[in-house]
């Protein structure tokens, strides 16, 4: 083995079955090194004389070390073979074998020290049993000999791994530490060393996964303990100032754009304010401490995102958090803004390292709000702290997370995991875009409006579309609009590259939001092309006088028929571009149509033509329907409580059984009532089924989304056992749901 191999490094021209085969040399020497030192310790002499002086739990205690050894250099010998192994099954890279020997370098250095401190050990050991039968007449020695597990820190103090029935992880999580702890540097700057002292010390004072020791100042976890709760009062705020302060240290294009919606709509959240503040009913809430990290613009993920921002990329979640941003600073609360994953590890208080620490104090913000990227990073900082605060996290999540593929377990069992999901959040916690489903928290935006002064509207479509695939296969669908509206584009287009839209389009560019309204404003129809799905743009161009045209789905689009919502953690069918529009909007304001049959589009646009169509914004979407939104979830929404759900109030429950195949969503609709889950813990008992006359030939709980729930065959029961599974979506053609429904205002 060459030189710069043994001190972690890989000669460029050493052929890979050399290394393996030195590996395998190297693993045989360890297993042979291995059984030699777990069959020299102790003899049976001195097994027999300490039977009589130590008791049973000391005597288990009494070569821990050498099999501690032993365990560390059979996981070394493991790694030796399983590289051995995948010599035959894929050729390893460069990088895969320079990073193994690095892991070989680290493991070294501590092996050497836990040799030595062994062998020395066995010296000693072997010194005392030759003077304990030098000396079998006279006492024993004052000192006892020490084992591994006893470290001395000071004159009166050792170390000893405890058996404490109620830490029982206690010396797995120590042995874990004592191969691993220089595998992310936040053990050493929380003090870890490799000593037994410094573990046990770790794991108290820590991680909680050992008893406090002896003398040993212990009240509760530093990131456990609750900071100073915030006393001032969230007064309505008439101005935005605070905001342009926050948003002022970030930069990019991502940035710039919600600095400018945010500046644009100004005027408007502050007239807004002013009426919030006339109300006498208002209820006035605690100011919060409020974290906004969009983790889809932190780091690598979020340089695409940048780059996709200024060729024609998504822009919904943009606009999403800057009018969450401008609502929070409205409603008086106290607001960090960062899209950077280094400075996150600081707000936060995280350990230097890789995440395998809990944080260093106790949280200072009262609510976090992210996005699906931002809890991976959330979950990468803070270590066991995450599972502590994940109460207070707020999803920005633009299509929904269904409870089935949001418990973990649950959603691998049944066949709903997907690369979304399974975190074991509250459903509630996932704020959409549009209100999908009530299981997820509608969070909404602030859809444009036309100014008081009303623009002339010219004989013009605008095609929903910014990038060239999204036009593919519908150009007759757009050459029959043309045949009555001159057609208008605002597709990206790359320096140097041709055009591919038809000539009948006029295309001018990607364009500024600000361009882009004006356009708006002038039009008289926006038409879709089948995707984006479920955009604001439709919105804001109703809100703008324009009548929106878009695709019917048959059948509808789903994970099951789609690539699109392939992996996405929801169930819902898809009926058209943008389902949301279609359903609580619809004619003369929105029409759905089959672009695949000329003839219903060009009656379509031609009945438009003679429709006088007014601006429309629905209340939901305006900044006071948001701020009414937002400031009921911070008053009423509590996640870190243990107790059910008090708001909504139980006498707004309408309880109603409904029929084969549906689920609560629908039923509770069809009734002019919404769905609301915070209720479903008054139906999941025996007297809810009761109430409704249900006569159950048997009643059983478990885990199932589709429960509380009644199967006419069998005529049986189903009552919840996880209360995260309650949903109103899901539906099965076996199961009656119980819904919990409640009436709602308009908007």
């Amino acid at each position: 083995m060459s030189t710069d191999m043994a001190n972690g490094t890989l000669s460029a021209t050493l052929p890979l079955h050399c290394i393996c085969s030195g590996c395998l040399v190297l693993c045989l020497c360890l297993s042979v090194f291995t059984l030699l030192l777990q069959s020299l310790w102790v003899p049976n002499e001195i097994i027999e004389d300490e039977a009589a002086g130590r008791s049973p739990e000391e005597q288990g205690q009494r070569g821990l070390g050498f099999r501690r050894l032993a365990l560390r250099l059979e996981a070394l010998s493991t790694q030796v073979q399983r590289l051995s192994r995948e010599r035959d099954v894929a050729r390893l890279t460069r990088e895969d074998l320079g990073l193994l020997l690095q892991s070989f370098r680290r493991d070294q250095q501590g092996l050497a020290r836990l040799v030595e401190r062994e062998l020395k050990r066995v010296s000693q050991g072997l010194d005392q049993l030759s003077h304990h039968h030098q000396h079998q007449s006279h006492t024993p020695p004052s000192q006892p000999p020490q084992d591994d597990l006893t470290l001395h820190t000071g004159p009166n103090e050792r170390c000893e791994v405890p058996l404490d029935p109620a830490y029982p992880l206690c010396a797995e999580k120590v042995e874990f530490l004592r191969a691993r702890w220089q595998a992310d540097p936040c053990y050493a700057f929380y003090g870890v060393d490799g000593t037994t002292c410094s573990i046990l010390t770790y794991l108290s004072q820590i991680e909680d996964f050992c008893p406090p020791g002896l003398r040993r100042n212990h009240t509760a976890l530093p990131w456990h303990q609750k900071p100073q709760s915030p006393t001032e009062k969230a007064e309505i705020r008439q101005t935005l100032s605070p905001l342009y302060d926050v948003i002022s240290n970030n930069s990019g294009p991502a940035m710039n754009f919600i600095r400018s919606r945010v500046e644009r709509m100004s005027e408007r959240w502050t007239q807004a304010a002013l009426k919030m503040r006339q109300r006498s009913n208002r209820t006035v809430s605690t100011q919060m401490r409020v974290l906004l990290y969009p983790g889809a613009l932190a780091g690598s993920v979020g340089q695409r995102f940048e780059a996709m921002v200024e060729t024609g990329g998504p822009l919904g979640e943009l606009v999403q958090w800057a009018d969450l941003s401008a609502c929070l600073t409205i409603l008086g609360h106290n607001l960090t803004f960062s899209s950077s994953h280094h400075q996150l590890y600081s707000l936060i208080g995280a350990a230097p390292g890789r995440g395998s620490c809990p944080i260093q104090r106790p949280l200072t913000f009262d609510l976090i709000y992210t996005d699906y990227h931002g809890l991976a990073h959330l979950q990468g900082a803070m270590g066991l702290a995450f599972a502590h605060y994940q109460c207070r996290f707020r999803i920005l999540d633009s299509f929904g997370t269904e409870p089935a593929f949001n418990l973990g377990s649950y959603a691998r069992s049944h066949g709903y995991k997907t690369l979304w999901g399974s975190w074991g959040l509250q459903p509630l916690q996932y704020l959409t875009m549009f209100p999908h489903t009530p299981d997820n928290s509608f969070l909404g935006f602030v859809s444009e409006e036309l100014e008081p002064h009303s623009y002339k509207k010219d004989r013009i479509a605008v095609v929903y579309g910014k990038q060239d695939y999204m036009w593919q296969g519908k150009s007759e669908y757009v050459q029959a609009i043309s045949e009555e509206l001159e057609t208008h584009a605002t597709v990206f287009q790359p320096l140097g590259r041709a055009s591919s839209l038809p000539s009948f389009v006029r295309n001018h560019g990607l364009l500024t939001q600000e361009r882009f309204l004006r356009l708006l404003r002038r039009a008289k129809v926006f038409v879709g092309l089948g995707f984006p799905y479920e955009g604001p743009a439709p919105i804001e161009a109703i809100a703008l006088g324009c009548v929106f045209l878009q695709p019917r789905f048959d059948p509808p689009h789903s994970s099951d028929n789609n690539d699109f919502y392939k992996g996405k953690p929801t169930t819902r069918k898809i009926s058209s571009q943008h389902p949301y529009a279609e359903k609580f909007i619809d004619k003369p304001h929105v029409w759905t149509v089959n672009v695949t049959n000329k003839t219903d589009v060009r009656e379509a646009v031609r009945a438009i033509l003679r429709t006088e169509v007014k601006a429309f914004t629905p209340p939901e979407f305006t900044c006071e329907g948001m701020l009414e939104r937002v400031h009921g979830y911070i008053i009423h929404q509590e996640f870190c409580s243990k107790s059910a759900p008090t708001w909504p109030p139980q006498s707004a429950l309408r309880v109603h059984l409904g029929p084969l195949g549906q689920s609560c969503v629908s039923v509770c609709q069809q009734s002019s009532h919404v769905c609301e889950p915070a209720l479903f813990h008054h139906l999941n008992g025996p007297a809810a089924f009761t109430r409704l006359e249900i006569g159950c030939s048997s009643m059983g709980q478990e885990a199932n989304h589709l429960f509380p729930s009644y199967s006419p065959w069998g005529r049986h029961c189903g009552l919840q056992q996880e209360p995260l599974l309650f949903s109103c979506a899901g539906s099965d053609p076996s199961h009656r749901r119980l819904c919990p429904c409640r009436a709602h205002l308009s908007g």
